[in-house]
């Protein structure tokens, strides 16, 4: 499995509003650590079983992590760098995470070593046709009527595949090892 991590803390790049909320669209966060029946109202997780655990081991009371966002897709859209697989089809996601613990949400160094951590780890996992990314970006927290800049996680993650049954095999094997990650890097955190 391919790993990449990236900073984008430009002016340009993607910002997260947390907790947000779409209302036109009728969207908004769902705190899954505190109320994990809400998972029941995450689209993306019906007749997907595999994002939905990996949104409970995130969200698990002892996870160092909190999931904000996510999303789910198949696509035949090959980028050039994803070539080297030499396969046709990907099925792909992304979560945005916050740590649970509110004082490593405004910390860059505790993102940054998440990252690298979360890097290592996969780093030494099968070679499967899998391609996963951490970008580290800036987050506006909102609490209690003030906003504080901070910061959260985008994780993409990517299976491909002959087919988009064998693309989403190979995303699911991917994720579980993602998921491995999430608890061993809780059970050995310590703050930075």
């Amino acid at each position: 499995m391919l790993v990449d991590t990236s900073v984008e803390l430009g002016r340009d790049d993607e910002t997260l509003d947390f907790p947000w909320e779409a209302p036109e669209q009728g969207l908004r966060y769902l705190d899954l650590r505190r109320n994990p029946d809400l998972l029941e109202q995450i689209e993306e997780t019906t007749g997907n079983p595999a994002l939905r655990e990996f949104l409970i081991a995130v969200n698990a009371p002892a996870s160092i992590l909190a999931s904000a966002k996510c999303d789910a897709w198949a696509s035949d859209e090959i980028h050039p760098e994803e070539e080297i697989f030499g396969l046709p089809k990907k099925f792909g996601s992304y979560v945005d995470f916050v740590f649970a613990n509110s004082v490593s949400r405004f910390s860059f160094e505790s993102h940054e070593a998440l990252l690298k951590k979360f890097a290592a780890l996969l780093q030494r996992v099968p070679d499967i046709p899998a391609s996963a990314e951490f970008l580290l970006g800036r987050c506006r927290y909102h609490e209690d009527g003030d906003i504080r800049e901070g910061f959260y996680v985008t994780f993409y993650l990517f299976g491909y595949g002959d087919d988009e049954t064998k693309a989403r095999r190979q995303w699911e094997i991917a994720l579980r090892f993602v998921s491995n990650a999430v608890t061993q890097l809780s059970f050995n955190h310590s703050p930075v």
